[in-house]
């Protein structure tokens, strides 16, 4: 079982991190907890075991899913999306980023497939 709080570290995330990057068709994952730093995983493995990046940090003080291109950091220049986890009580204990390497793509993906005709498609299992 992974039980994620705001004291997780990185090694104790990197499962679920490792997964949502596959899931993800590999795009590059960060996460961290609250009170540690986390992981930063490219290309199917762990790249660093002490990462945190400027919107993790804006996630984690803010408590929202924040879509923005840092000025600064490792992905300074390239669009990430980044959610809050939060714990039974709501508060916000770990942030999770995709890194959109496609420059955008992937977020229009997302939009083009909940278009309200792909909907109708889906709820009569045709897509």
């Amino acid at each position: 079982m992974i039980c994620i709080s705001k004291d997780s570290k990185a090694t104790e995330i990197c499962r679920l991190a490792l997964a949502i990057h596959e899931l993800s068709g590999g795009l590059p994952i960060t996460m961290r907890s609250k009170n540690h730093k986390g992981v930063r995983i490219e290309r199917g493995r762990v790249v660093d075991l002490s990462y945190t990046g400027p919107i993790l940090e804006k996630v984690l003080a803010e408590g929202r899913t924040l879509h923005q291109t840092p000025s600064e950091g490792k992905y300074r220049g390239i669009p990430v999306c980044v959610v809050p986890i939060r714990n039974e009580e709501g508060e916000t204990i770990a942030a999770l980023g995709v890194v959109d390497i496609t420059m955008g793509i992937f977020e229009d993906l997302m939009l083009i497939t909940s278009r309200p005709e792909i909907q109708k498609l889906k709820e009569k299992n045709m897509v």
